[in-house]
């Protein structure tokens, strides 16, 4: 009687092995649930990207900083290739540079950039002279190419900019002016390279381990060193041939500090045989030298410059005029007649002037008014300087106006001048406090009368003077020397500044962007004011 329970237990048994049997192996027919993998988040600053070149048998280290809105868009970007100085690396714009925080603090205004950083080396950025080391051959064959392979980027020479300093700055110069078919835009800050004079008075070591193993000579004196091939890479010979077409395109703007060791004059006089040869370009010269103090300042106006470029737009010829403030009354400027003489001094009182008894600074000014209003000029000038003083910049001042042109000023007249105000007027003795002021031939005057009165003036201003060839520093005055890049008398003003800096004065040297013009002038008192302090407090 057990059996048939016994069997139909065992076909139970058998019917639910199968069953499981057959479920088991439907399940294995579906597809495993495989996790997806966590998106990555987006990078801004790319570190330790390298390239294998096969034209230099090497790898080559960069970095790459995109913009922040890259992985937001399906945008394409233009890119600025920065290259860092000699003896540096890849990641020196990021670290020294901080170039992350100069793009993002004016983007809405200059626009979003994707910003190359290669490896150098110590190369200059070109091809060197025996084949041995093709740098510039790789960047512009291998690294372009592959940098628009990896990222969006606009493709066209005029989406691509170089900037660099010391030996950045020029490879920033060579790479667009050798290969405007890559690169339409240059902006070199601090260019470390030599003029033919100073490439043949460099040290033999010097010479050899910078210069002579890159262009050839290496081991040669004179002028067996200006081989062929430094000459097809100096800016100062390819930049001086009949046919200048090839650079017709080319955006340049040019920053160099005034306290630079050897590379004022490197920079100085390649501004002047480009405006000699008409070559558009900008140059600016600051207070500063060879550091990062320098070059941050200079980043705000190259990006703008640069977003200029790649805007297809016009940099302007002047920066935004300087606001004057409000008007000074009547009562404020008025005329006094040179004893003996038909020349009208314009007398300008600080506002306490009658309601204090102590002494004050001056400035004596030459005012060259172009043929325009005297009146409307000198009251646009001295109203911006009577708020400058209201505003703390300079300290309260007499401000005594002669006018440039309607009579000759001699040392004589001069002399009269000083002797007349200083009876008239309550100011400071001596020579404390006491400036010599000229705007355009007013300056140029007044470098020729310093020499009779230096004891009597603790600083000279010039503000776009137009100094005839060859006009000597005297020694021992302290010289400030303002003068637009667009200046007709860019190369009298640049030879002063060479001959001060020789003769060992104190000085401060700018070259800012700009045209001749009265608000021009203003512009510059606007950024001497803290040196014009100074000397108006006889320091």
């Amino acid at each position: 009687m057990r059996y048939p329970i016994l069997i139909s237990r065992c076909l139970r048994m058998l019917i639910i092995s199968v069953g499981i049997l057959v479920w088991g192996m439907m399940d294995c027919t579906k597809t495993p649930d495989i996790p997806k993998e966590p998106e990555k988040p987006f990078v801004r600053l790319l570190k330790n990207e390298s390239i294998t070149s096969k034209i230099l048998n090497n790898s080559v280290g960069y970095e790459v900083l995109l913009p922040d809105n890259y992985a937001s868009s399906n945008d394409s970007f233009p890119v600025v290739y920065l290259l860092h100085g000699f003896g540096d690396n890849q990641s020196a714009w990021v670290g020294d540079g901080l170039i992350q925080y100069y793009a993002d603090k004016d983007v809405s205004a200059n626009g979003p950039m994707i910003f190359v950083m290669p490896q150098g080396f110590n190369s200059y950025y070109v091809n060197r002279y025996n084949g041995s080391y093709p740098y510039m051959n790789f960047f512009a064959s291998e690294l372009v190419p592959e940098i628009d392979r990896l990222y969006r980027t606009k493709k066209n020479p005029q989406s691509r900019a170089v900037m660099g300093y010391s030996m950045g700055g020029y490879g920033a110069l060579i790479l667009p002016s050798m290969h405007p078919e890559v690169f339409s835009i240059s902006v070199p800050l601090s260019m470390s390279f030599r003029t033919d004079e100073q490439y043949l008075a460099e040290t033999q070591s010097n010479f050899n381990s910078q210069w002579g193993s890159i262009f050839g000579g290496f081991g040669m004196t004179g002028q067996a060193r200006l081989t062929d091939y430094f000459k097809l890479y100096s800016p100062f010979h390819f930049f001086d041939q009949n046919d200048l077409s090839k650079y017709s395109g080319l955006k340049i703007l040019m920053d160099c500090g005034d306290d630079e060791e050897s590379l004022y004059i490197t920079n100085g006089s390649l501004h002047n045989l480009m405006r000699d040869r008409k070559i558009p370009h900008e140059y600016r010269v600051r207070n500063g030298g060879h550091n990062w103090e320098y070059w941050h300042p200079a980043l705000p106006e190259a990006l703008k410059f640069i977003s200029y470029g790649f805007a297809g737009k016009t940099y302007p010829e002047n920066p935004d005029p300087v606001n004057i403030g409000n008007l000074i009354p009547s009562s404020q400027y008025t005329l006094e007649n040179l004893n003996g003489s038909d020349i009208q001094l314009g007398i300008f009182k600080p506002i306490d002037y009658n309601l204090a008894s102590n002494s004050y600074p001056v400035i004596f000014w030459l005012h060259d008014f172009a043929g325009a209003s005297r009146t409307e000029n000198a009251t646009s000038v001295l109203s911006f300087l009577n708020n400058s003083m209201v505003a703390g910049n300079i300290p309260n001042s007499v401000i005594v106006e002669i006018p440039e042109g309607s009579s000759e000023i001699t040392s004589d007249v001069l002399t009269q001048i000083i002797n007349q105000i200083n009876t008239n007027y309550r100011l400071v003795a001596d020579n404390k406090g006491k400036v010599f002021m000229g705007n355009e031939q007013g300056g140029a005057n007044v470098c020729d009368l310093i020499s009779g009165v230096q004891t009597i003036f603790n600083g000279v201003f010039l503000y776009n003077a137009k100094l005839p060839a060859n006009t000597q520093a005297i020694p021992g005055v302290y010289y400030y020397v303002d003068v637009t890049d667009k200046s007709d008398f860019y190369e009298s003003n640049y030879d002063l500044f060479v001959d001060i800096r020789n003769k060992g004065n104190a000085f401060e040297y700018r070259v800012r962007q700009g045209t001749t013009s009265l608000q021009s002038t203003i512009n510059g008192l606007n950024q001497s004011l803290f040196y014009l302090s100074l000397k108006l407090k006889n320091q």
